[in-house]
């Protein structure tokens, strides 16, 4: 689920940062300036978009290993019943 989240803000924030530099461009300036401006218009969600990677990738690790260890423990849970069979009607009791 964070790793969703995450995607999610950098899509926001790439959507952003495209905005910025489209109204910054509309007075016939360029983004790509070396100005003082256009630099800071460009790193202004340099941090968010930063965070972000690092959440995406710390929960896609946890994502993986927490599936590494469902299917290393998905045998060990039938265990423990004896090999005991159970029907329908011995649910319902």
């Amino acid at each position: 689920m964070v790793a969703v989240v995450c995607i999610a803000l950098l899509v926001i924030i790439f959507f952003l940062d495209t905005f910025n530099a489209t109204v910054y461009s509309v007075g016939g300036n360029d983004i790509r300036d070396d100005t003082q401006e256009a630099q800071d218009i460009r790193g202004l969600y340099a941090g968010a978009r930063a965070g972000s990677i690092v959440f995406l990738v710390v929960s896609l690790m946890a994502a993986l290993a927490a599936g590494v260890l469902l299917y290393r423990g998905r045998n060990s849970a039938g265990e423990g019943d004896g090999g005991e069979d159970v029907d329908f009607e011995d649910l319902g009791r």
